[in-house]
């Protein structure tokens, strides 16, 4: 499978491997010269050519200001469709990848004053890079680093970084939740979000039933100051297998097979449909696309109940099998 993007592309080496929870490993990369890597913000992901050919985007978890290495934490997906799978399972120290360069769909707001971050399993790898960022900004005296974290996972067998996370600073407040797979142990959100918090900025990463959660407790809240980070949450079992499917452009007439393991944005790509895009996650909005026909499945954190019914981001939603029309 092709690259999803005409981004640009690197050849990292493998040089460190680490269990950092019971299904979930740290991949240290480097460039084999020893060469900088690109600089990157707080909340950036980068692509990786998986040893399965599949491109999947992962969470840069060290903190920004190191540029020797890139670090990032997969989980072990049993259930997957084998990307993460191949990177656990086949991802040797030593070994090359291919990876694209830095993207950040997910930055911290240059203009707030506090952060409150909720995270779940594996979904605290961004955030981490974001707590190991503002800890540094508070040890040098910035006022405005200050944070309260929230990350639940399942078993402390499950929980990532844990011993770095209970560490006691000056800048933030963690609380770590196991609930044991028990709803009636669950954690109580609401009292951190009942009132909106003049300055303060939400972000959330993890399962669809958290980032749904937080989304219900935080409509009363300014829509600029809550963010999301999604993909490679765990949302994909919610979803049916994919299947391949057709594209059929209105405009045109033209139509576009799309493989199972390809996106629509991909296949359009291809045949050199321009389509603006930015996060390819499903949480920007910038591929927002009219659809005229076919039986969709969305996978966005952007549209509406209402708008569902003709939009479409061709960057994670696809057809259930047979024709999609676009107003392309």
């Amino acid at each position: 499978m092709a690259s999803p993007s005409t981004r640009t592309t690197l050849r990292l080496q493998v040089v460190q491997r680490a269990q950092v929870a019971r299904d979930i490993v740290e991949f240290t990369l480097v460039s084999p010269d020893g060469a900088a890597l690109p600089a990157f913000e707080p909340g950036a992901h980068i692509g990786v050519l998986t040893p399965a050919n599949l491109w999947r985007k992962y969470s840069l978890v060290n903190p920004p200001g190191v540029v020797d290495r890139y670090q990032i934490a997969v989980r072990r997906e049993g259930n997957g469709r084998g990307g993460s799978l191949s990177m656990v399972d086949g991802l040797t120290v030593g070994a090359l990848v291919e990876i694209e360069a830095p993207q950040n769909a997910f930055p911290l707001a240059a203009a707030a004053k506090r952060f409150l971050f909720f995270a779940g399993g594996i979904g605290i790898t961004p955030i981490l890079c974001m707590v190991r960022h503002l800890r540094q900004r508070a040890a040098d005296g910035d006022a405005n680093a200050g944070f309260r974290l929230v990350y639940l996972t399942r078993s402390a067998e499950d929980t990532a970084y844990a011993d770095e996370l209970a560490a006691p600073d000056a800048g933030g407040q963690v609380t770590v939740h196991h609930d044991h797979g028990r709803p009636e142990d669950a954690y109580d959100l609401w009292p951190l979000l009942e009132r909106p918090a003049a300055g303060t900025h939400v972000y959330c990463c993890g399962p669809r039933g958290l980032m749904d959660a937080v989304r219900d407790m935080t409509g009363h809240w300014p829509d600029t100051s809550i963010h999301f980070e999604s993909f490679g949450t765990g949302d994909a079992a919610l979803f049916a297998p994919n299947q391949p499917f057709t594209i059929r452009l209105a405009r045109s007439g033209e139509t576009i097979a799309v493989d199972a393991d390809q996106s629509a944005l991909e296949a359009l790509r291809a045949h050199g449909v321009r389509v603006q895009s930015s996060c390819e996650a499903g949480s920007c909005g910038s591929c927002r696309t009219t659809y005229l026909s076919g039986n969709v499945e969305h996978r966005d954190l952007v549209l509406g109940e209402d708008e569902k019914a003709d939009q479409i981001m061709v960057c994670v939603s696809r057809a259930r099998g047979g024709v999609l029309e676009l107003d392309l």
